[in-house]
């Protein structure tokens, strides 16, 4: 018996079925090229439809082998979770940011909490996170804009992440990943009703200080551990 004649196959790479990763990733490639002008608000649509339909590897290949994007070389770098970690985001906010027929602006240096909950009702709330200090590698910001507008705006070396919708209104987040693996995750969340939700990096700020900042904080860690174990009333040791 020739049991090389009755193994299965293995399939290729582009027969394996797609997964939600797959999608997604295929999903920041069209909206890219949307927000780069190569493609069209038609085609974009057109593509997204395709791609949610799409059952196999080779299938969402189609929609993007025509984009540069397809084409890059793959990054080293883990690319960041489509949503936040499971624990790492408490369900309810640290802070709420509201707009009732006013404005309302968190800017300059300032501490990112981990929920933030941003509401703009005939009126207008800006989070400017450019300058922000960030304690925690991920933040959620769960924007809702009736008759308003909400708007974010991000670090360059941040990696971003949208999930949301609008009712005659938009919603759009500029989705990125960093290359440095200590980099924050913002993640943001919401609708739009009759006004817009945005979030896109604000050119030129970037968070200059993601590593020595972890470094800084296990240092303190440890000094205090350190001086604690000595004892009341005693020096650390050298």
């Amino acid at each position: 018996m020739d049991l090389h004649k009755h193994a299965p196959a293995t399939p290729r790479t582009t027969e394996l079925r797609a997964s939600d990763a797959d999608r997604d990733r295929v999903a920041d490639m069209l909206r890219e090229a949307l927000a780069e002008g190569r493609l069209t608000a038609d085609e974009h649509a057109e593509r997204v439809e395709g791609v949610l339909a799409a059952k196999t590897v080779g299938e969402l290949d189609v929609f993007v082998r025509d984009l540069p994007a397809a084409h890059r070389g793959r990054d080293t770098t883990a690319a960041a979770p489509h949503r936040p970690t499971a624990g790492a985001i408490p369900a309810e906010p640290d802070e709420n940011v509201v707009a009732v027929f006013s404005s309302a602006v968190r800017k300059g240096r300032w501490r990112a909490n981990r929920r933030i909950h941003a509401y703009a009702v005939f009126g207008s709330v800006e989070i400017d996170l450019s300058e922000a200090v960030f304690e925690y590698q991920q933040v959620v910001i769960k924007a809702f804009s009736v008759f308003g507008s909400v708007d974010v705006r991000v670090p360059e070396n941040v990696s971003v992440r949208g999930a949301g919708g609008s009712v005659l209104g938009s919603f759009e987040v500029h989705t990125a990943d960093s290359g440095e693996p200590e980099a924050p995750v913002i993640y943001i969340d919401g609708w739009a009703v009759l006004g817009s939700v945005e979030a896109r990096p604000k050119r030129g700020k970037i968070v200059a200080d993601i590593l020595d900042r972890v470094h800084r904080r296990v240092e303190k860690g440890l000094r205090k551990h350190v001086w604690r174990g000595t004892g009341s009333g005693c020096e650390p040791s050298a």
